[in-house]
């Protein structure tokens, strides 16, 4: 079994995920690329030690940047919404 904080990254932090959390009460995390939805569960509820209800995954593909004459692209990347009790809650600190 995979180390939990080996699956979850970083919370993702925007005025979109902010709203989410409190209309919502649902978390956006970016997450490993190969992990599935039940290890993201099993990895949040362990982390946070909060329960799960739902997990939604997308795959993001990297946007194509270039500097100058050089073309490059930066890594896809995998976001999983994950849904908490309605009881529940995550801290989550904003770094300055």
């Amino acid at each position: 079994m995979k180390d939990a904080r080996d699956i979850i990254i970083a919370p993702i932090i925007s005025e979109n995920t902010m709203d989410q959390m409190q209309e919502a009460n649902t978390y956006t995390f970016k997450v490993a690329k190969n992990a599935n939805k039940v290890e993201i569960r099993n990895a949040v509820e362990e982390i946070f030690s909060v329960k799960v209800v739902n997990v939604n995954t997308m795959n993001v593909r990297g946007k194509k940047r270039r500097l100058g004459f050089h073309v490059g692209k930066k890594p896809d990347w995998k976001k999983a919404l994950v849904k908490l009790a309605e009881d529940d809650e995550i801290e989550i600190y904003e770094g300055l």
